[in-house]
């Protein structure tokens, strides 16, 4: 099925949809106020912008020190190539610890790579600990958001699957009730976890930490409980220097859900003594991102998803529609790099409004990425054959002044005289919207009446 199909499925619940749209919105609302409220906002996100573009124009050298950095202090270092080889270190890690059972906060790269369901065909069970993530896992469902995993879900869906899972009181829909439970549940995994893994926000060439940003401690509780933490990051999320770190930092909360700040702001180093760290540096796929001109500054992302909470296609077809971990416009320029064959159609799921672009902190330019993906993953065959021909017809009658005003004609006589043509349920584009009375005149006959008047 493609991102219009499973859109159609999620549509079908227009209770569910207009509440998806709305809570979504005043999200995007939240953060044009936090915005509003830094008179520097703009001067930070073009900071934000330069220092990411000079550290991809050097990721290797920063990579580097970053390594020589990270070891000096007494972390392990891995590199893999792929999810695979992400997979395959982490697994020896929690063999070597002979771990079945482990505790994990959010991180969308172990999500990418498919992490949890590696470690369970070899017998290791993962507790992911982030609320969201918990009940969507509790769910056996991905996330659909990449800050607020399970936004697609009401209370009583909530209160249903505790009541399945963790004995919760049937019908008791009280939220307090539920985080309550939730709570007391993923604090005896604490307790017990030898091995804690994370993600990472933020990491430093200069001093060879990591940053973790969270609003609920999950990562500080596995962290400072466990005798193992294992990071993964993704290579793209390099700073140089700490006092970059203030400008993000600044950026990230702001636009991801309007708060000042992250509740926790974790900083970490190097190991405490008699524990482990081990951190795995992941490309899957990043290099090829990073040597197109095209795509390469979509690297940029910091994950904040303030492009979700504003994209009118995102907040009324919902996450699940897109099939990929990253959904949203973000995603939909990520995704056709990793598998162009099955996202070919997720560049599409756009109304190029721009409306991502101007509220990214990090000024990705997303819209015009968007529409390049169009122009790629078509010359490189991977639309339907129907779309292909459809836009070379269109683009015959856009190229040809006489062809256009011709068949302009004959649509707006066709919707006078057979409206049942266009006004039906086989036709796609009726079914969504309601199809305006066509008028009597083209704009261009109008304006030859009037323009001498």
């Amino acid at each position: 099925m493609n991102h219009a199909e499973k859109a159609e499925r999620f549509i079908a619940d227009k209770q569910r949809t207009a509440w998806h749209d709305e809570t979504l919105w005043f999200i995007r609302s939240k953060r044009d106020t936090a915005a509003q409220k830094l008179p520097e906002w703009e001067q930070l996100r073009n900071w934000a912008s330069d220092i990411k573009a000079h550290t991809l124009s050097r990721l290797d050298v920063y990579l580097e020190e970053f390594e020589r950095n990270a070891i000096a202090n007494g972390i392990i270092v891995h590199w893999a190539k792929d999810g695979e080889e992400h997979n395959q270190i982490i697994e020896k890690i929690l063999k070597d610890n002979q771990c079945k059972r482990l505790v994990k906060s959010k991180s969308m790269l172990t999500e990418e790579c498919h992490l949890n369901a590696h470690l369970k065909t070899v017998g290791i069970e993962v507790i992911d600990t982030d609320l969201g993530e918990r009940i969507v896992q509790l769910r056996d469902e991905p996330p659909s958001h990449i800050v607020l995993p399970a936004i697609h879900l009401k209370k009583k869906d909530v209160s249903d699957v505790f009541t399945e899972k963790l004995g919760a009181t049937p019908g008791n829909e009280d939220p307090e009730y539920l985080t309550r439970l939730a709570r007391k549940s993923l604090r005896e995994e604490f307790l017990q976890s030898e091995v804690a893994i994370t993600g990472v926000n933020f990491a430093i060439a200069e001093t060879g930490g990591i940053v973790i940003c969270t609003n609920e401690g999950n990562a500080d509780m596995g962290v400072n409980n466990a005798r193992v933490h294992i990071a993964c990051m993704g290579i793209e999320k390099l700073l140089p220097k700490k006092e970059h770190l203030g400008v993000f930092i600044r950026l990230l909360t702001r636009s991801a859900t309007g708060q000042p700040i992250t509740i926790y702001t974790s900083h970490y180093r190097k190991p405490k003594p008699g524990k482990e760290m081990h951190l795995v540096i992941v490309d899957n796929g990043r290099t090829r991102q990073l040597a197109s001109d095209d795509f390469r500054s979509s690297l940029k992302c910091i994950r904040c998803a303030a492009c979700f909470n504003t994209c009118p296609v995102y907040r009324r077809s919902g996450g699940h529609s897109y099939d990929a971990v990253v959904a949203g416009p973000i995603g939909s320029i990520l995704s056709p790099n990793y598998d162009p064959k099955k996202h070919a159609d997720l560049p599409f799921a756009s109304t190029l409004c721009g409306s991502c672009s101007n509220v990214c902190p990090v000024k990705i330019d997303i819209h015009d990425q968007l529409w390049k993906w169009r122009q790629t993953l078509t010359q490189q065959g991977y639309t339907p054959a129907s779309k292909t021909l459809m836009m070379r017809v269109m683009a015959f009658m856009l190229g040809h002044r006489g062809a256009y005003a011709i068949a302009g004609k004959i649509g707006r006589w066709t919707l006078r005289q057979f409206p049942q043509l266009i006004r039906n349920r086989w036709n796609p584009w009726y079914r969504q919207r309601e199809m305006p009375d066509a008028p009597k005149e083209s704009f261009q006959e109008w304006f030859k009446k009037h323009q001498k008047i």
